[in-house]
């Protein structure tokens, strides 16, 4: 082996120390060099520089020593305009500057909280553009988003994910407290708080609470009188877009809901829900005064106003209260002489839906009213009625 490539291990490490002490003699030295020519302080040397780049070296004695950490900078070659290098501090801010500049561009094209987009068809104000498209389909009736599987439509993207899920049965949200699942997180929350006897939405003119953000905006509604939602074929206007649904089905004599007891079938899935307590014998709602037991909620409230004597709906011609708003609107038709109910067979008017039910039965020969005493059948209640003070009288 050549005596120039061997040395004795004593010798190597002294070599390799002596490599290290030149070594970090030289980078300080070039490292004032830099300082002077640039015009770096103690303070700058403590900030950021650039990216730092950190070698050990392993010392003689096989450990890493303050002598043998060696810190290099890497420094960016910056240009300006004129082709000469710039100091590289200048460089960091103008960077800096064009960072805070691009950061200002993309806050101003945040939503600020004003209400500066108006829809031009009823005058709502939107904090941004998106939200105003989606609210301007209510007034065109664009619904972009189709169901693949029946073809329903909607107007945002996020129900149509929600209507899926009736397809796929998927309902991932539980209660913890009575098990039921539903198809959305907020449908759940919505929930909760009934077990929770929750109303966080309160109304600003009447003091009413609701559970839902939805329900008070519906419920204001009836304050400002805004009906957004009209039927295209007789022009009548409501509150609610699932009102305007439901109405339309007058039109179109659609029952989508049918029981599969009886084969009945209903323009609305609740309608649908009650009239099955028929079959079932369900009676889920009981006053606390009396202990009568009620198929639906609204029975209840309404009963519970002949303890307290509650009229809270008046007519605004004649003053007189009533305790539920459908009777104050058949009430209101004694002043209009409106008739709504029309009888498709003859052309009959009527004020009352039952009323038309009734005549409907003389055309048809139905007779669903039995007298349970002679087996005898009547097309209306009443004549029912009339027909059973006949047995009381021959019983006196």
């Amino acid at each position: 082996m050549s005596s120039l490539s061997y040395s004795p291990p004593t010798v190597k490490q002294e070599v390799e120390a002596e490599a290290v002490t030149v070594k970090e003699e030289k980078d300080v030295s070039v490292k004032e060099e830099e300082d002077s020519v640039f015009g770096v302080t103690k303070e700058e040397e403590n900030g950021y520089l650039g990216p730092v780049s950190q070698t050990h070296l392993q010392a003689p004695n096989g450990s890493n020593d303050e002598r043998a950490l060696i810190n290099t900078r890497e420094r960016h070659d910056y240009r300006g305009s004129s082709g000469e290098p710039e100091q590289p501090h200048d460089a960091d801010k103008a960077e800096k500057s064009l960072s805070t500049l691009e950061h200002l561009k993309k806050h101003q094209q945040r939503p600020t909280g004003k209400r500066t987009h108006s829809c031009s068809d009823c005058g709502k104000r939107f904090t941004s553009s998106t939200p105003i498209k989606m609210h301007q389909r209510i007034h065109t009736l664009e619904k972009p988003y189709s169901c693949t599987q029946c073809g329903k439509s909607f107007d945002t993207s996020s129900r149509l994910n929600v209507h899926q899920k009736t397809h796929t049965g998927d309902k991932p949200y539980t209660c913890d407290r009575c098990g039921k699942s539903f198809t959305r997180l907020s449908s759940l929350i919505s929930h909760q708080r009934i077990h929770a006897g929750e109303k966080p939405y309160s109304c600003d003119e009447c003091g009413k609470r609701f559970v839902q953000s939805c329900e008070l905006k519906i419920h204001q509604r009836t304050h400002t009188g805004e009906k957004l939602y009209s039927c295209t074929q007789c022009g009548k206007s409501f509150v609610q877009s699932c009102e305007l649904k439901i109405h339309q089905r007058t039109h179109t004599g659609e029952k989508s809901y049918s029981c599969t007891e009886c084969g009945k079938s209903f323009v609305q899935s609740c309608e649908l829900k009650i009239h099955q307590r028929i079959h079932t014998g369900e009676k889920t709602y009981s006053c606390i005064q009396c202990g009568k037991s009620f198929v639906q909620s609204g029975e209840l409230k309404i009963h519970q106003r002949t303890h307290t004597g509650k009229k809270p709906y008046s007519c605004d011609e004649c003053g007189k209260s009533f305790t539920t708003s459908s009777i104050l609107t058949l009430h209101r038709r004694t002043h209009t002489g409106e008739k709504s109910y029309s009888c498709t067979q003859c052309g009959k008017n009527f004020t009352h839906s039952t009323s038309l039910i009734s005549h409907q039965r003389t055309h048809t020969g139905e007779k669903s009213y039995i007298c349970d005493q002679c087996g005898k059948c009547f097309t209306q209640l009443s004549n029912l009625v009339s027909h059973q003070r006949t047995h009381r009288r021959e019983i006196v």
